[in-house]
């Protein structure tokens, strides 16, 4: 059973600037509630119970922001606002579930996913990235049912417009599966649009196999002197582990641009 969940939050948010020179990226509010709220909610609702944060010294405000205990109870002592109270049980109801690890390098994803291995118990775990929101449908939920089936690691896919895969990891099919499930065989972090093996690229969900932490421990920096969790995961791939590649049926938002963090409010208030 996938019962854990890890979220990299240590990242600095460059492309959000000048909001993200003073706050966290994951706190700016998307239709009037924090980011790494969408996030939570969909770990929830897929039966997750424990969610491993990882963040920085430089982000310590996302931790701030569920032990804000002192604040919220002289607020709802003064205010007796029914609304503030609810809130305030939201919030705790989320903080029962988290757990914080530190990253002040940044050192890359798969770094981040090291930072966690203590805390990992089972042999698979799911790992969200929070500048992807996929709404709609919950994408984890159906990922998690994926792996129920064929017993391996699974990541979010999508096509992507060839001439913008070097944003993406991209994989190759090795196989078809069914119509929205493929086995691969390569993925490869960012290629150039010569290089990519195909126009299908890895969303922000993964299923990961707890093994992947030897391959990390072992991995070599790649591209900007990081470690890249795809590499980790095609040297998985080289050893006969099974990655399967899941066309979720939800809508997805990048909400990692200020473009897409303006889209992503407009969609979600369709709602």
């Amino acid at each position: 059973m996938i019962k854990q969940a890890i979220i990299p939050l240590a990242g600095l948010g460059t492309r959000l600037l000048p909001l993200t020179s003073v706050f966290a990226k994951e706190l700016l509010p998307i239709n009037g509630r924090p980011g790494i709220e969408y996030i939570l909610d969909e770990c929830i609702d897929a039966g997750i119970k424990e969610v491993v944060f990882i963040i920085s010294d430089k982000k310590i405000m996302i931790k701030d922001y569920f032990y804000n205990d002192t604040f919220y109870k002289s607020i709802i002592k003064k205010k007796k606002d029914p609304r503030i109270t609810k809130e305030y049980k939201k919030i705790l109801r989320y903080k029962k579930m988290i757990k914080f690890v530190y990253q002040n390098k940044p050192l890359g994803t798969g770094d981040a996913v090291l930072k966690t291995e203590k805390y990992i118990k089972n042999n698979f775990f799911l790992m969200l990235l929070p500048d992807d929101l996929i709404i709609k449908k919950n994408c984890s939920k159906s990922m998690i049912k994926v792996h129920k089936i064929y017993k391996s690691s699974v990541m979010a896919s999508m096509n992507v417009n060839r001439k913008t895969v070097s944003r993406w990891g991209i994989y190759k099919i090795d196989k078809k599966l069914n119509k929205k499930n493929y086995l691969i065989n390569k993925v490869i972090e960012k290629p150039s649009v010569k290089f990519a093996p195909s126009n299908k690229a890895v969303i922000g969900r993964y299923i990961l196999p707890k093994r992947i932490f030897l391959k990390l421990k072992k991995l070599k920096p790649g591209k900007s002197g990081e470690l890249h969790i795809t590499d980790a995961i095609q040297s998985l791939i080289n050893d006969k582990e099974k990655f399967i590649a899941h066309n979720f049926s939800g809508k997805y938002l990048d909400c990692g641009t200020m473009a897409g963090y303006i889209k992503s409010s407009m969609e979600i208030k369709k709602i």
